[in-house]
């Protein structure tokens, strides 16, 4: 139990307390502290190696519960297969959600995970097929903000976060280092939910000081984004609301929303009002995508069938002969679904598993 292990670590095993509960004050034992413990020094802290143990039997116990117990259970016995719920309601950005089963959150990251996803197959001598957006909102924060260096790098189709990390680092793009691009990549998609220089610091485990620093140096060679931010807070202030790109609106209060902040210090409904125009876009995209390209399945009479929607991506199955027509339509509808001021890009794949799949 939490107490106990709370117990264990900082009691008995006296390692160092990471953060504390809110009311009671207590040592606290969530998956954040228990990684911060991890990754310790361990010639400073050789009982904290425990906690590598523990966030592992975590993940496992996990995916057991969730997954490998639970999913053989939801095969329908009628159809033998697993069917999903999407519900239109319950994000608040307006994408579609999955539940019982959620079929959104099949992991892909650790190896573990990925031995789950090899378990999805199409039917008997069908291929499944996946069609995902590349940096779709990072594509749409560069539509809105109007700003040249972003729009250049993905009208030029170049790696953005090497892009980035150029830019910042004030470096040529062929001597930009795997670590600069790690630190780009995570401030890219950081702005979109106004992460602070705190997240980043936990993100990419260095001092606070530094990550705050990238930040401003961020807003210094993309100085459109922020002006963009604040003009979409001062509309937000005075509308009460925030709309997509197709119309739709989500309710805020203004007085929420302060007539002056800087990027370090908003609160929490600022980083929504953010947030929304940039995901609820994505999720306005996504759904047009998926209506086009139903369309044009029953205008060609193609036997493959549109299975899930994961977020940015698509999974369809279909026999092996359509697999290059449903490629090409599917590709096709999904980049002209809406015209923006930068190209979309859709990556597609295809194989005999959710897992092991080879692009197109």
């Amino acid at each position: 139990s939490p107490k106990q292990l709370r117990v264990l670590l900082f009691d008995e095993m006296k390692l160092p307390v990471q953060k504390r509960t809110g009311q009671t004050n207590e040592p606290s034992t969530d998956q954040e502290s228990l990684e911060k413990l991890a990754r310790l020094d361990p010639e400073k802290h050789q009982r904290a190696q425990v906690a590598v143990a523990i966030v592992e039997h975590r993940q496992v116990s996990k995916l057991k519960g969730t997954y490998v117990d639970a999913l053989p259970e939801l095969v329908n016995p009628k159809t033998g297969r697993v069917h999903t719920s999407f519900n239109q309601t319950v994000a608040e950005t307006g994408r579609l959600s999955s539940s019982d089963p959620n079929l959104q959150n099949i992991p892909i990251k650790t190896a573990q995970g990925q031995q789950i996803r090899r378990a999805f197959l199409p039917r008997e001598g069908w291929k499944l097929l996946s069609a995902d957006y590349s940096q779709v909102e990072l594509r749409l924060l560069a539509h809105f903000s109007k700003d040249e260096m972003l729009r250049a790098a993905f009208a030029e189709d170049r790696d953005i976060h090497t892009s980035v990390a150029a830019e910042i680092y004030k470096t040529p793009l062929n001597a930009v280092t795997s670590e600069q691009r790690r630190m780009a990549k995570t401030v890219n998609f950081g702005v979109i939910y106004g992460m602070s220089a705190f997240g980043l610091a936990e993100a990419l485990n260095i001092p606070r000081g530094e990550a705050g620093e990238f930040i401003d140096m961020y807003f210094e060679r993309y100085p459109k984004v922020l002006r963009y931010q604040d003009n979409l807070l001062a509309a937000c202030r005075k509308a009460g609301y925030v709309a997509t790109i197709m119309g739709r609106r989500r309710a805020f209060d203004g007085s929420s929303i302060r007539e002056r902040t800087n990027y370090h210090g908003r609160n929490q409904v600022e980083r929504q009002a953010i947030n929304m125009e940039i995901q609820g876009s994505a999720a306005d995209l996504m759904k047009l995508a998926m209506l086009h390209v139903h369309r044009r399945l029953q205008a060609e009479k193609l036997q493959a069938k549109m299975l899930l929607t994961v977020h940015d991506e698509l999974v369809f199955e279909a026999p092996a002969e359509e697999v290059k027509q449903l490629a090409g339509l599917v590709r096709e509808e999904m980049v002209n679904a809406l015209k923006l001021e930068v190209p979309l890009k859709v990556d597609v794949s295809v194989g005999d598993n959710w897992l092991e799949t080879e692009e197109l």
